[in-house]
Formats: structure tokens, C-alpha cells, sequence
């Protein structure tokens, strides 16, 4: 397989899976729209920064431990279950304690606007979701020539996904955005919250109950 013919069919499958919801989609989705912009734009590179990541380790051949050790494995999983039971229930809680309106429970439904929040909300629940580590080590390596530099193809072809993603979550932003107007009432914004929590601890069933 030529490397361009690699990139181009690697790009339709991750193309595919990147329009597909999932959890990435209802958490961009769910910053925006409560008018977050810098937030949701650090929880996008957050998530892209999970990705190269895992597609750097694939191309050392260190996610192959996932797939070898059922313990290593094991260990992620409950540690990303945890992570997003935690993060849903915090988000669904704090609909509960925030005041009538106001500011102060602006912040407390939607956290605050800045990329380093958003940044590290995306990292984490990226790098704790052992699945995309396991696409990475079952798909990743069949794009691979035999004669082409294996962590530089690696590299590029993750590097494809990252785009794909980044481009799909601005649009994403941008059409949560335009919404954004009919979210500034408090009670639609903890509704918002609520519907995004439940959304969350149902991922993190699926990942704790999951084979």
C-alpha cells in the first residue's frame, strides 16, 4: 500500500468515526452551548492531544499492552469509568446547588470559561477511555506500508485524525454557538447540564460493563 493511498483510506475510516456521537461530540456540544467558547475550544485540543497521544504510543508499540495485559487494561477502564461517574455526577449535582440565578450559578453550572479547564477535561477523558487505545492498536498498524518509517507514518496518519476532528468540533462549536441565545435562561442551561450528565454516567456504565 502506497503511503498517500494509506492516508486517504485511513482518513475516510477515522472520518466516518469522527461524525459518528459519542462522548467527545455531547461534551464540545455541551460547552458551547452554555457560551464556553475558550473552554470548549481547550476541551477540543484536549481531546487531540489524547489522540496524538495514543497514536504516538501505538507507533512505539506501548498500547499493545492493552491488548496483552488484561489487568493493564482492566486498570484503565475502571480508572475511566470512575473519571466520568465523577464528571457526570459533579455536572448533574451542581444543577441541584446552584442558586435561582445569577452569575454565581452560571459558573457553577457551566465551570469557568478557560482553555487550561477545558484543556484538561479533554485530555483526561480521552487518555482514560482505554477503547481508543485498543482502535488505535487494532486499525493504526494495517495503514502502515511495510517500507515507510513506522512512528513518522504513525505520527502522520494521527496526525490526519486530528484535523478531521478538530475541523468537525468547529463546526460543532460554531452551530452550539448560534444557540447559544436560547440558553442564557438559568433553568435551560441546568435542563442542559442535566441531559449532558446523564449522557456522561451512561458512557461510563457502557465503559464499566463493557468486555
Amino acid at each position: 500500500m502506497a503511503s498517500s493511498t494509506a492516508l486517504w483510506s485511513f482518513a475516510l475510516v477515522v472520518g466516518l468515526l469522527t461524525l459518528t456521537p459519542g462522548l467527545d461530540t455531547a461534551l464540545v456540544l455541551r460547552t458551547a452551548a452554555l457560551g464556553r467558547r475558550t473552554r470548549a475550544w481547550g476541551v477540543v485540543l484536549g481531546i487531540q492531544t489524547g489522540t496524538l497521544t495514543w497514536g504516538a504510543l501505538t507507533s512505539l508499540g506501548v498500547t499493545a499492552l492493552l491488548t496483552a495485559s488484561h489487568l493493564a487494561y482492566e486498570i484503565l477502564r475502571w480508572a475511566g469509568a470512575a473519571y466520568l461517574l465523577w464528571t457526570a455526577l459533579r455536572m448533574v449535582s451542581r444543577t441541584f446547588r446552584a442558586g435561582a440565578g445569577g452569575e454565581h450559578a452560571e459558573v457553577a453550572i457551566g465551570g469557568t470559561d478557560t482553555f487550561a479547564a477545558g484543556w484538561r477535561q479533554g485530555t483526561l477523558t480521552n487518555l482514560l477511555n482505554p477503547k481508543v487505545g485498543v482502535f488505535y492498536v487494532a486499525v493504526l498498524p494495517q495503514f502502515i506500508p511495510a517500507e515507510a518509517p513506522h512512528f513518522a507514518m504513525g505520527l502522520g496518519l494521527t496526525s490526519v485524525h486530528v484535523v478531521l476532528g478538530t475541523f468537525w468540533s468547529a463546526v460543532l462549536i460554531a452551530s452550539a454557538t448560534a444557540l447559544g441565545a436560547r440558553l442564557r435562561d438559568p433553568r435551560a442551561r441546568r435542563v442542559l447540564d442535566r441531559v449532558t450528565g446523564t449522557v456522561i454516567g451512561l458512557f461510563a456504565v457502557r465503559l464499566a460493563v463493557g468486555d
